[in-house]
């Protein structure tokens, strides 16, 4: 039966200068749940389909870290795993009877001082059902930085994580990773049909880089993009809608079948019909690129150009245990990749 997804486009609240930034996090987790059951009972009286899936902007609760350390902010605002926010979003899933996906910054008792940004899912029964930890960052660690100690830790599945659920098989995209069709490809392969995209982005009349790739992730591998950006963020030094407007949901066709304008807003919803993309998957057609996608002629490719680009690892000591970054450290990897292609005359 085919339901409704909404993009919720809410304001980010920024924890950097909070004198209580984990009570300031659990006050706007407890407003979430009027928003979101007032924008169900307005879509569903609206169009008829029951709302299952809502989807938040990217670090909704605590904004990105400013110029706050990587440890500090991990102990400031890091949410636990099975913590008190997972808890309370659980409890907010579960009354409502719905799936929410979310963003936040996570730490991990295997990585100490360490945060993860990790996009989530919690489930209505208020279990958290998918957990991706973000591969591509400018300022935060990655699964790849310590990439030997995480798969020992937790597998390599985890890396690309597909829930199998009632409402079809949802895999997460973070922010400006929808950039890198890699990510999304890796997760089609393991059956993702919708991809859930949590963002805090630049919203604009005219295209942007993301809402291009939004579009081209979709009918790249045959999937639902549903993409919540943030309603601006508020408490940081940033001019405050900076980053708002354009969530948005894309079918797997590659059309936009809703999009938002500026400020906090649910219109940015769609209905999702899981079966019927099922049956269009199926389908020998010159438009199945999924279908018809050759993984294995890519993978020399791949390979080769590897050593050109950053390498895992770079958080691990000698001993094999991670260490915490300086936050210029990221912009030095970049630059050495850069250097590396200029040396190769590649670019």
């Amino acid at each position: 039966m085919p339901y409704t997804a909404v993009a919720m486009q809410l304001t980010a609240q920024s924890v950097e200068a909070s004198a209580n930034p984990r009570d300031q996090i659990m006050a706007q987790i407890t407003a979430l749940e009027g928003k979101i059951r007032s924008a169900r009972i307005f879509i569903e009286q609206y169009g008829g389909s029951p709302v299952k899936l809502a989807v938040l902007p990217e670090y909704l609760f605590t904004s990105y870290p400013g110029r706050v350390t990587i440890a500090d902010f991990a102990a400031r605002a890091g949410f636990v795993a099975n913590g008190p926010e997972y808890t309370a979003l659980g409890g907010i899933a579960h009354r409502l009877a719905m799936f929410i996906a979310g963003n936040a910054y996570e730490t991990d008792a295997a990585f100490p001082d360490f945060y993860f940004q990790t996009s989530f899912i919690v489930a209505p029964s208020g279990n958290v059902v998918l957990r991706y930890r973000r591969l591509i960052s400018m300022f935060a660690p990655s699964p790849h930085d310590v990439f030997d100690r995480y798969i020992d830790a937790y597998g390599a599945d985890a890396l690309f994580p597909v829930a199998d659920t009632e409402i079809g098989r949802l895999a997460a995209i973070a922010s400006e990773e929808i950039l890198y069709p890699e990510i999304a490809r890796c997760l089609a392969f393991k059956g993702a049909e919708v991809f859930v995209h949590s963002s805090s982005e630049i919203g604009s009349p005219l295209a942007t880089a993301k809402d291009i790739a939004k579009r081209a992730r979709a009918f790249e591998n045959a999937a639902y993009v549903v993409s919540a950006n943030t309603a601006g963020i508020a408490g940081s030094a940033l001019p405050l809608m900076s980053a708002d407007g354009n969530s948005q949901i894309v079918a797997p066709s590659g059309k936009l079948l809703a999009q938002s304008g500026n400020g906090e807003t649910f219109t940015a919803f769609a209905e999702i019909d899981i079966a019927h993309n099922r049956e269009q998957r199926r389908q020998p057609a010159m438009i199945n690129s999924l279908a018809r996608q050759r993984p294995g002629l890519f993978a020399p490719a791949y390979a080769a150009a590897a050593d050109n680009f950053q390498a895992g690892n770079l958080m691990l000591a000698a001993d094999g245990k991670p260490h915490v970054p300086d936050r210029d450290l990221f912009l030095k990897m970049q630059r050495d990749v850069i250097e590396k292609l200029a040396k190769a005359d590649l670019i």
